[in-house]
Formats: C-alpha cells, structure tokens, sequence
C-alpha cells in the first residue's frame, strides 16, 4: 500500500504493453511535485488508478503529438505571412548570374560594408555566418601559340548558405532535384533565396545588379558560341574583340560588306512592314588563308555581336538539329556556318551508294535557311573553299543575299600588312618598297595568301630585313586564283 493508501496491486492491467514500472512511478512523482497538494487537479489525476495506468499518460502523448503539429501550422502560417521565396532553376539564363553574384558577395562582402564602418557594422561582418561550402569550377584557356592555361573561380556548391545584402538577411539553398538530368546531360538544380517580406523588393536589385555584372565581365569581348548536344553553349572564356582594320581584305571590300550590314540592321521596320522575312546571308569563298573567318570575327566585334560558329561536316549534325540551332541563336549574335559545301558533298554521296549518315542534306540546308521554319532576324555568313561545288538554288536572294570573294594577296593587301607591323620600325618606308620589289619580282601578289603573308611578319616581329630577305621562301605556298561569280570581287 502506497502513501495515499492505494494498493499498487489494486492497480488494473491494461491492455498492450504497459510502460515499465520505473518510468511510470518517475512520471507519477513529477505530476505529483507538479500537483502542489491533496485537493488539486493533479492530485486527483494521480489518484484515479484508471490514469496511471496509462490511459492518462497516453492521452498527454496524444495532446503533444497533436500540439507539435498545430505548432507546424502555425509556423508555416508565419513563415507565408512574414517569409517570401525566389526559385530560379538551372534553365534560367539568371541562374549563373546570381551563383557569380553571390561569389562576388562572399569576396567583397556585403554592399552596406562599404558605407557603414561602425563597430557595430564591422562586429555583425565578423560574426555573420556566410558561404561555408563552395564549389570550384575549372576552365581551360588556349592562347595563339599553342599553350594552355589552367583558370579557377569559386562558385556557391550545394546546401544552405546565409548572406547579408542591404542590411536584410537571405537564407540560400542551392539543391540539386533527385538524379533528374537535361537534355545536354545537366543535372537539374535550384537555387532559393529567402527573405523577410519586408524586404521582398531587394531579389530584384539582386537579379539586376548580378546582370549587369555579368555584362561586364563580357564587355570588349566577343563571346564565340558552339553547338553542344542540342543547344548553343560558349566555348571558353569570351574572347577580347578583334579590331576590325586588323583583316586587311582587298581595297574597299571589308568597308562595303559593313556597310551593307548596318544597313540591314536598321532596316528591321522596313523588312516587317512589307512582310518581308527579317533575315540576311552573306557567302565568303576563296582559298585558305584568305581571312573568310578571321573577317566574321572582326564584323562581330565592330558591331558588339558574338559569334556562334557552326561546322556543317561536324559529325552528328543533322537536319534537324541545324534547323532547332537556327532557330534558338542568342540575341546579337552572327552565325558562321563554315564548310557550306559539305552539305553537297553529302548529297553526292547519297546518291551515288545510297549512305544517308548522321550529316547536314543539300535539302535540309536549303530549308534551315528560308524554309517555313526557318528563323526570323539572324544574320548568317557562309563560308566555302570550293565555290564549284555549290549549287546555283543556293546563291540566290534569300538565301545569299550578297556574295564576298576573298582571294589572294594583292600588292594593295600586301602593302598594308607591312605597315600594320614594321610602320615603327621602317619610317622612310625604305624597308617596304624593297619588300614590295622583290615580292612582285617573285610573282607573289595574286598568289600568296595573308595567312602566309601575316606568319612571316610573325616569324620576324620588328625584323625588317629578316623579311626582305625570307620572301623567296613564301614561293612555296604560292597557290592559283579561284574563279569569281557573280557577286563582289
């Protein structure tokens, strides 16, 4: 018999497991301690047998088990009426933006830290938490000669992340979705920022100030694009733009094919008001070395474009994949289609022993560029080192809408290469006449490409005489003239 006078066998069983002896007589005491004497609610409760048997306990388990999940409820009511979320997904173009943004935040700090240098603002700087797991990226540079150089930059990797941005607090979470991939093999990934609904108008500032981050780490430079399984991808670091004087063509011919592009450009109104298709392709041929894609690098950068560069013998390349190309270009963007001529090559073959590849058709060519879904407002420049091969559907209006021969080095081309890299060195101008004489001498203008041209002016930077006297040398790649259609020549 207990202190209260109950016999603890008087006690009834209950059905299932009763909890053991100890923990009930522990949970019986502190209701006790908690009851304050005879006569109270828990006093009474410890003295009805039926409740300390467990069918109280039991009860108060319930109560706190429903208590916890009205306690959830309440916090995701809070967290809606006083927290706001902004996802942005891989697929958005903002996505690596705001990862970059957030780098520069990790290395600079908080934007406020630059006005506010207080003990309390530099106390909060010390002590907020920040990017505590980041993930490196690696890219590989190759320069003009060959060499590789090896470029790291810190990026923010998967989980949370805490940063402070105009005096509000934002909860990061970047996460990768389940083993979800895209189309070009990505995995797919979120990132979340979390902030006070007080300050909900801050992930706006963030987004436009990550931009326009972005459009400056790309200023001067000219972004040259590939295709990448299904879609345009840049290729490397963007590139410092090439001045457009640097590709000497023949007199008059590089200024006449700008020309002509700033007028398509801003003739936009005029081609919609007349239902007009909004498009424009340019055809470089010529023999190698002539400058037919080292000019569409220098156009691009004379008129603030990238380049998205597309080989059309590239293995893999199909119609259909040309077209879905063509179709999704980045905005201010020339595309270059190189090897035009590959597609009539395809189509010999095709019908000569009846293989059909993985390879651009004559007719799959012909559709990308002006068929029904075609692409609207694009530039296209084509280039080819056999003219002879491509067919007359393809050089006409509409299609090619201006046609550029690129040939040899005339004595003009050759003149003003010599002044592009000795002028400092042979002022009178002596140097380049006795260049000049023994060129002609040699029968080298007509003959000889720029490529050629331009690799002896390299070989032999700020030696003039050195030139002059390698001249004889350049015989051996002294080429023929290819035949001029109708078109610029």
């Amino acid at each position: 018999m207990d202190g209260d006078g109950v016999r603890a066998d008087a006690i009834p069983a209950v059905v299932g497991s009763p909890a053991p002896a100890s923990a009930k007589s522990d949970v019986v005491k502190q209701l006790a301690a908690l009851g304050g004497g005879d006569g109270s609610i828990f006093s009474q409760l410890l003295n009805n047998p039926f409740f300390t048997a467990g069918f109280g306990l039991a009860g108060l388990g319930a109560a706190l088990r429903y208590g916890s999940r009205g306690a959830q409820q309440i916090g995701a009511l809070v967290r809606r009426r006083l927290l706001v979320d902004l996802e942005i997904t891989r697929h958005d173009k903002s996505y690596d933006w705001v990862l970059n943004w957030m780098t520069a935040q990790y290395q600079v700090g908080p934007t406020s830290s630059r006005v506010q240098t207080g003990i309390m603002e530099r106390t909060i700087r010390r002590f907020m938490p920040g990017l505590h797991h980041l993930q490196i990226e690696t890219s590989t540079l190759k320069s003009a000669s060959g060499t590789e150089k090896t470029a790291f930059s810190l990026v923010p990797g998967h989980g949370k992340h805490i940063l402070r941005y105009r005096n509000a607090f934002i909860a990061v979470s970047r996460e990768r979705v389940d083993r979800n991939f895209d189309a070009m093999g990505k995995p797919f990934e979120t990132v979340r920022l979390t902030t006070l609904y007080s300050h909900r108008h801050i992930f706006e500032d963030i987004v436009r100030e990550a931009f326009e981050m972005a459009i400056r780490s790309t200023e001067g430079k000219t972004v040259v694009f590939t295709s990448q399984n299904m879609s345009w991808q840049a290729s490397g670091q963007p590139k410092r733009r090439r001045p457009f004087d640097s590709v000497v063509l023949e007199k008059g011919l590089a200024k006449s094919v700008l020309s002509d592009v700033h007028e398509f450009l801003d003739a936009r109104t005029w081609y919609l008001d007349r239902g007009i298709p909004y498009r424009r392709g340019y055809l470089l041929y010529g023999p190698p070395g002539t400058g037919k894609t080292s000019f569409c690098q220098a156009l691009a950068g004379e008129l603030d474009f990238n380049i998205a560069m597309l080989s059309l013998s590239q293995r893999g390349l199909t119609d259909d994949l040309l077209n879905h190309l063509l179709l999704n270009v980045p905005p201010r963007t020339l595309v270059l289609l190189e090897d035009a001529d590959a597609a009539f090559s395809n189509r010999r073959q095709t019908e000569s022993d009846g293989y059909s590849g993985a390879n651009v058709t004559y007719s799959g060519l012909l559709n990308a560029l002006d068929g029904v879904a075609s692409a609207e407002e694009r530039m296209i420049f084509m280039t080819t080192n056999h003219i002879d091969r491509l067919d007359d559907a393809l050089i006409r209006p509409g299609r090619v809408d201006m046609t550029v021969h690129l040939d040899n080095a005339t004595e003009w081309q050759m003149e003003k290469l010599w002044d592009r890299f000795y002028a400092e060195q042979d002022v009178t101008g002596e140097g380049k006449r006795r260049f000049l004489a023994r060129a002609t001498s040699a029968g080298l203008p007509g003959n000889v490409s720029t490529a050629a041209l331009q690799g002896l002016f390299l070989y032999n930077k700020g030696n003039v005489e050195g030139a002059i006297d390698m001249v004889d040398q350049l015989r051996a790649s002294a080429g023929t003239k290819s035949r001029s259609p109708t078109g610029i020549a």
